[in-house]
């Protein structure tokens, strides 16, 4: 089946013009079980209605919307005053490029597009733009106008494909600050930290591939409704081993990185750390005995 693009429009920047079409890079609900609520009694499903409680049930045409500006005091907004406030601009107009490291992940508000060229004649203004980003390790700080309000975003290029990746705007961030005093205030020690960065070193891979993690509750989920349709006992997933009992942090620091020694992987990153700790050490002593 082909893909349906959600929204059609231009990418701008300086003189350059690149009309594109977006296609949702997520597919959540790929394999995703729905559940339903029904009526305990007769497993009828349950339905919604939209009532007043001075009128009953209403129809949609004699609903309004309307901001609660205080507790039950409401002033209406009109349909065509809200579109009158929207933007029908159809184009992502790039302000600046920078290095993708700059815009911190706690911006990204989890929707991912691509981007793809609209036309043919699209196609070489939109290669060139995506060639020389990757070259450049850069990408676009932009807005865009969707279902008519105007958001922010960055355009990346991943893979040789644009991509459009929505943001939050600083105000809808909230500050950490809002929860530090919930936050313990404990120092680590020297040895703690140490112990720490060795488990980290030793647990670090250069090649990390999301293809190894997969969604074991929706698996675990389908057996079990399968089992119920062909009558078979309800599937129990497997029980956890039995946890470890932990002393204080530092048994279980040194616990973690034994454990990781076990793996030719990390004794070869615990040889290299200890490798370059050593050779730390000697340059250390090297430049006491040419000072002294």
């Amino acid at each position: 089946m082909a893909l349906r693009s959600m929204w059609k429009g231009f990418i701008h920047f300086s003189l350059v013009t690149v009309p594109v079409e977006a296609f949702t890079a997520a597919q959540p609900d790929e394999g995703e079980i729905h559940l339903n609520q029904l009526h305990d009694k007769c497993h009828s499903r349950i339905r919604y209605k939209k009532t007043c409680p001075i009128h009953g049930e209403v129809s949609n045409d004699e609903i309004v919307t309307g901001y609660e500006y205080e507790k039950d005091h409401y002033v209406i907004i009109n349909r065509d005053e809200v579109e009158r406030a929207q933007s029908d601009d159809h184009s992502i107009t790039i302000d600046t490029f920078v290095s993708p490291d700059r815009i911190d992940p706690i911006y990204y508000d989890g929707r991912i597009y691509y981007l793809v060229p609209e036309i043919p004649a699209a196609n070489q203004s939109y290669s060139v733009l995506c060639q020389a980003m990757e070259k450049l390790d850069r990408c676009g700080v932009a807005t865009v106008s969707l279902r008519g309000k105007e958001q922010l975003l960055m355009v990346r290029p991943i893979d040789g494909v644009l991509t459009m990746i929505m943001l939050h705007y600083q105000s809808q961030i909230r500050s950490p600050k809002a929860v530090r005093d919930d936050v313990p205030r404990a120092k680590a020690s020297a040895q703690e930290l140490r112990l720490a960065q060795q488990l980290i070193e030793a647990s670090t891979t250069e090649k990390f591939d999301f293809a190894h993690y997969e969604d074991r509750f929706t698996d675990r989920l389908k057996a079990l409704i399968q089992s119920k349709i062909e009558g078979k006992e309800v599937f129990e997933p497997p029980q956890a081993d039995e946890d470890i009992p932990i002393i204080n942090l530092m048994d279980a620091l040194r616990k973690s990185v034994q454990k990781t020694k076990q793996s030719p992987k990390a004794k070869q990153a615990h040889k290299a750390l200890t490798s370059r700790l050593s050779r730390g050490g000697d340059s250390h002593r090297h430049r006491r005995r040419k000072t002294s």
